[in-house]
């Protein structure tokens, strides 16, 4: 009898010959997070290189959220394959990770999160390739936390190299016992090019009452505070919430949306509701046109209490909108206070309130922190130049000298360094 069972591969995209694989990993639930942006982002401009970067994302079976990433990843150019996964005991994402190295002849892992770390290791006995590693932080916190911080404080020291993203998460790693010469800080990045506006910009057809944004539409004279993110307590949006109200109740015309969502979404618009704010506060859910959403803001806010280096914030940076954020993990050195924002301490809703009611009642103080925000993301976070520092760490690892040639000693095998924690 014929099998003519499909083979799972038949619909993996195919590898260009001659280049070099990067597998990139990560567990994913929803619609993603901000490390897609960075993840995704990366193969295309990594294609004029020796290297070719795929993504394998693992996710739970009919998660509706998860067409949205793949969505994303066609958008930008990025070759994506997703693995199913049930949990912690099912074996098959071991051998369908071990299936795709193979079938693509991975030579580099990036692992992107505690279960991705782990698995690379598990997997490197059956396929040799190296391990490289990005830190984004361990941001949401639940029960199984502490179980996330016991692998990669186990599985980073054996990594042949981890990135992180802030100057906190490098303090952290080092720690763990990761020595300097396998550990990089690379900050998070925008391709400056696609974000970008003119400033100040002209009005958003998201604003019109009847318009692209249906019912979240602004009336004409009132200020816009945006906010973008997974609608989870890491989060904070109730203190925006709270901070928003204290503003409106001083007499600020203001409106604020949030696009996001998350299992917080209901206890969120009880307090909406609770505070009298439904005609002017919105949450607007998963929302693929984030640029369009940037150009309708006259203020983005971010008043998490735990984060790596968030992507949003430099994505409104990078289009001209100015900003307010807590002093959360690599933010203090992103933005400059009062200079390319404004700062305020974490969970503190009368300083977050005062931070925002200084932009909005100033309109020469927005221009000021738009226009030098936006440089600062030039200067310093550009996607070419984290590109180009990431392809250096793949030369590295791979044994390749920066003109190309052969190093006389490449990266050197996977070994735990000692730790004194």
């Amino acid at each position: 009898m014929v099998n003519h069972k499909k083979n799972p591969s038949d619909d993996w995209p195919p590898k260009p010959d001659g280049r070099q694989a990067v597998l990139h990993t990560r567990v994913v639930t929803d619609t993603g997070g901000g490390p897609d942006k960075t993840i995704l982002l990366s193969a295309p401009f990594m294609a004029k290189t020796d290297y070719w970067l795929a993504a394998a994302y693992m996710h739970p079976p009919e998660d509706p959220g998860f067409e949205q990433v793949r969505q994303r990843a066609q958008a930008v150019g990025c070759p994506f394959i997703g693995v199913p996964d049930r949990g912690p005991l099912d074996q098959s994402v071991l051998r369908r990770m071990l299936q795709i190295c193979k079938h693509y002849d991975v030579k580099i892992w990036h692992g992107h999160d505690y279960k991705s770390n782990l698995l690379g290791m598990a997997l490197r006995p059956f396929w040799p390739m190296k391990l490289v590693t990005t830190v984004h932080g361990w941001v949401k916190h639940t029960t199984r936390t502490p179980l996330y911080y016991a692998v990669d404080r186990w599985s980073l020291p054996y990594y042949h190299h981890v990135v992180c993203v802030s100057e906190d998460l490098l303090d952290r790693v080092a720690k763990l016992g990761v020595p300097a010469d396998r550990l990089t800080l690379i900050h998070n990045a925008i391709d400056e090019r696609t974000f970008s506006r003119q400033y100040p910009a002209p009005q958003s057809p998201l604003r019109k009452p009847n318009g692209p944004a249906g019912p979240h539409g602004v009336p004409e004279g009132r200020l816009l505070i945006g906010a973008v993110g997974r609608l989870s307590p890491e989060k904070a949006f109730n203190n925006l919430i709270r901070a928003t109200h204290v503003l409106v109740e001083q007499g600020h015309d203001l409106a604020l949306w949030i696009a996001g969502e998350g299992d917080s979404r209901d206890e969120l618009q009880v307090l909406i509701d609770h505070l009298g704010l439904s005609d002017r506060v919105k949450l607007l859910g998963f929302r693929a046109d984030l640029i369009e959403l940037y150009h309708a803001m006259d203020l983005f806010v971010l008043s998490s209490l735990r984060e790596g280096l968030p992507n949003v914030l430099l994505e409104a940076m990078a289009m001209h909108v100015p900003v307010v954020s807590t002093r959360v993990a690599g933010v203090p050195n992103l933005i400059t206070d009062e200079q390319t924002g404004m700062l305020c301490e974490i969970g503190n809703i009368d300083q977050l309130a005062d931070a925002m009611r200084r932009v909005v009642a100033d309109n020469n103080l927005r221009q000021t922190l738009a226009t030098q925000a936006r440089q600062r993301i030039e200067q310093q976070y550009s996607f070419t130049k984290r590109m180009d520092k990431i392809r250096a760490i793949y030369d590295r690892v791979s044994g390749v000298a920066t003109d190309g040639s052969p190093q006389a000693n490449p990266a050197a095998p996977i070994s735990p360094a000692v730790s004194k924690h």
